[in-house]
């Protein structure tokens, strides 16, 4: 008996069925679309996973960064009644918590989020600040609209067959009394301003208020704030409450670290075993001369650890803002721990080194040039060693989308006349990981033939030999094709040649492009099918290229096998040869492409697929090792036609995939040797 077993991605989330945690709805008016609706979503939208924007009727322009739905009425009972509606629609099934909240409502969103994770999903819930209904029963409240009131899930569940009933039935002026008889009509629940221990603090703002000078518990404590007239104001409170938190944070780490030195006196090590900072993981210890973590030397113009490898290069751009932002660091932690009696500037940084120890953080060690005023103004400079450390923050999960099934790879091998002694192990390699084991991987193959090849392809075709492996291909496996494109060109162009590709298969047909050296197997192709996400990201692998076997085992031993090839290559980051992308991201990025250079061809030569996603698209760019490309040595031809960036890139991929330095080292010593007998 012959048991055969499917294999396939799982994916927990979707199969458990759980549910994403929060859902933010803020109702709006084409009114205050572009003024009070865009300062909420400054201030708390990157808190929030979902956030969407209702209102009757939008404006001409929707702020850029927001989703807003639109149901074409402006009447408040229609619009909440729309709302609740669409949000059961949509989102019903997928979250376990729904926060409601107008425009002119300030919410500190990280309370929200606090809130939501101590409440119990298995109860029905109304949460907010409870109002009187205006000459109605005492225990009947419905939740003020103005300071927002969370829903859970299951209460929407129940609710949403009498939503029609409600709107029918029930005469309000207000949209928030609505929703609250209408939920307490149907289901019987009422607003509540605590539940499960957890208050729902608010604050009613006073007219002219000034957030600075708020200084009462309850204006602390608030979860939400109402109301606020205009942006500037929401910006202010955004400002207070931000600084309020930030003074608890810092409190809370002191109260913690006085804690840890209290207990460190009970351990078997006493306050030896206590380190710095009080409270951070104390720092790598290696246990090999390979695992010492380095330091790299920087001033304030330059840093002297490259990534191309030179000895020295300018310090801009994101390190360059690092290095400054220390700097300032320092000194407003010297000055705050001397003050009064000293007042420190900085005259100069001698001396920067810094390293990042992957259980801890980014450390730094600043020699400073200082100059120190004193209280009666007498000045001395001096030099101050000062010691920082930039300790890895909350770790979280970012909400991203995700593939449901597996897709149909369409593989993309481009071939020149250099390629023809690679391109059978390729097939071999094909055929055995994708056609054997049934891979949901197509494959097309494109022939650039040389224009003086192309004149004489009736009487010598140059891939006669190749065209034949494809027909032997095609016998083998009956059910498969595998089609070919001919291409004529002196230059061969990245882009030019997926641009005669992309036009030939559909819009949501995934590309895999790839290189004849390139081995294919189940293992790759599935990680290509989980880092491409059509309109969010791109993959672009960096496969592990095998050193020179004549330079690396100079005849001792044969090649090594899979398992230890990670001692024999390296991972070339020069190439990006191999990509995976969607055609409908690609074709959106070329159009953009297609406006800016206008109709100038040759600039599509200096390109690469890469760069078009990097300054065209918007997407994230996944660039990452892949072991499971692993590449023999073979020596690239490096095509002068290119531009110099591409041409230079290609060189450097060769000489580094010669062999590392050791090997290299010996090779030139034992030649050596050699010359000198």
């Amino acid at each position: 008996m012959v048991l055969s077993f499917l294999y396939r991605t799982r994916y927990i989330q979707t199969e458990l069925g759980f549910h994403e945690r929060l859902f933010v709805a803020v109702l709006t008016s084409r009114a205050t679309l572009n003024t009070l609706a865009v300062a909420v979503n400054k201030t708390i939208a990157h808190h929030f996973s979902r956030l969407l924007y209702f209102t009757g009727l939008r404006s001409a322009k929707v702020p850029h960064g927001m989703v807003l739905v639109a149901h074409g009425d402006e009447r408040p009972i229609w619009l909440m009644y729309e709302t609740m509606y669409y949000i059961h629609q949509h989102f019903g099934s997928d979250y376990d918590w729904f926060y409601i909240m107008q425009d002119d409502t300030y919410a500190q969103a990280e309370q929200v989020k606090a809130l939501v994770t101590h409440l119990s999903i298995n109860q029905d819930v109304y949460l907010g600040r409870a109002e009187e209904f205006i000459g109605g029963d005492e225990q009947a409240r419905y939740c003020h609209g103005g300071f927002g009131y969370l829903l859970s899930r299951s209460l929407l569940l129940k609710l949403h067959p009498h939503l029609d009933s409600c709107r029918n039935e029930i005469l309000s002026v207000r949209p928030d009394e609505w929703l609250g008889r209408c939920i307490i009509d149907f289901l019987g629940i009422a607003c509540v301003s605590q539940l499960q221990g957890q208050y729902y603090h608010t604050y009613e703002l006073a007219k002219n208020a000034d957030p600075e000078k708020e200084e009462e518990e309850e204006f602390q404590a608030a979860i939400a704030v109402h109301p606020v007239s205009d942006m500037m104001l929401m910006y202010r409170l955004h400002k207070r409450f931000s600084r309020i938190q930030l003074e608890r944070a810092y409190q809370e780490i002191q109260e913690l670290q006085m804690q840890i030195r209290n207990l460190t006196s009970l351990t078997p090590a006493g306050e030896a075993s206590l380190t710095w900072p009080v409270g951070i993981n104390s720092p790598f210890l290696p246990k090999s001369r390979f695992e010492v973590i380095s330091w790299d030397y920087f001033t304030e113009q330059h840093l002297f650890s490259c990534l191309d490898g030179s000895p020295k290069c300018e310090l801009s751009g994101a390190s360059k803002a690092d290095v400054s932002d220390i700097i300032e660091s320092a000194l407003e932690h010297l000055n705050s721990h001397y003050q009064p009696l000293l007042r420190f500037s900085k005259r100069q940084l001698l001396n920067g080194y810094r390293r990042f120890d992957p259980t801890r953080g980014m450390e730094y060690t600043l020699d400073l040039l200082l100059e120190a005023v004193t209280q009666k103004g007498h000045s001395h400079v001096l030099v101050k060693r000062v010691s920082l450390v930039r300790p890895l923050s909350k770790v979280e999960i970012i909400p991203m989308p995700y593939v449901t099934e597996a897709t149909r790879v369409q593989l993309v091998l481009p071939l020149t006349v250099q390629d023809l002694d690679f391109v059978s192990n390729f097939l071999d390699m094909y055929a055995m990981n994708t056609l054997d084991t049934h891979d949901n991987a197509l494959l097309t193959l494109l022939f650039i033939y040389h224009p003086y090849d192309a004149q004489r392809v009736s009487q010598v075709d140059v891939f006669a030999g190749v065209k034949a492996m494809v027909g032997e291909l095609e016998k083998r496996y009956a059910e498969v094709k595998i089609p070919w494109i001919s291409v004529k060109t002196e230059v061969p162009s990245q882009v030019k040649l997926m641009d005669i590709v992309s036009k030939k298969h559909p819009v949501d047909t995934l590309f895999f492009l790839a290189s004849v050296w390139t081995e294919i197997n189940m293992e790759f192709l599935n990680r290509c099918r989980m880092n491409t996400i059509s309109n969010w990201q791109v993959f672009f692998p960096v496969h592990f290229q095998e050193f020179n076997p004549a330079l690396v085992y100079r005849g001792e031993q044969t090649a090594s096998s899979s398992t230890d090839f990670l001692k024999d290559g390296h991972f070339d980051r020069h190439s990006f040869a191999e990509a995976c992308f969607y055609n409908s991201d690609y074709m959106t990025a070329r159009t953009k492409l297609a406006a800016d250079i206008l109709d100038r061809d040759e600039v599509l030569e200096s390109m690469e697929v890469f760069d078009v996603f990097l300054h065209y698209s918007g997407l994230h760019l996944f660039r990452a090792v892949e072991p499971g490309l692993v590449q023999k040595y073979a020596l690239r031809s490096c095509n002068p036609r290119l531009s110099e960036e591409l041409y230079h890139r290609c060189v450097l991929s060769n000489l580094e995939g010669l062999a590392s330095r050791s090997h290299l080292a010996m090779a030139l010593f034992e030649q050596e040797q050699a010359n000198s007998t």
